[in-house]
């Protein structure tokens, strides 16, 4: 879903999606419970207003990844 500001409020597309050599503001990880949500969470970002487009995409649950992270290291720090 693409987001940008449009007559003085937040308008949504579904797409055009701007190519990967087009990105130029880098990417922005966003938690949210669904995709209404994170539209709700970018309209409030302040560059919306000054000419900003957002993309958001789903991406996977890194719940566990960042989890497994966690104890490596505290398992890391205790064998020290």
């Amino acid at each position: 879903m693409t987001l940008y500001w449009k007559n003085g409020k937040v308008a949504t597309t579904d797409g055009p999606y701007a190519e990967t050599k087009e990105q130029l503001g880098g990417i922005l990880v966003l938690e949210a419970r669904d995709m209404n949500h994170a539209v709700q969470l970018i309209a409030q970002h302040p560059a919306l207003k000054y000419g900003s487009v957002f993309e958001i995409r789903p991406a996977a649950d890194f719940n566990e990844i960042i989890r497994a992270s966690q104890r490596r290291r505290r398992q890391k720090d205790t064998s020290r």
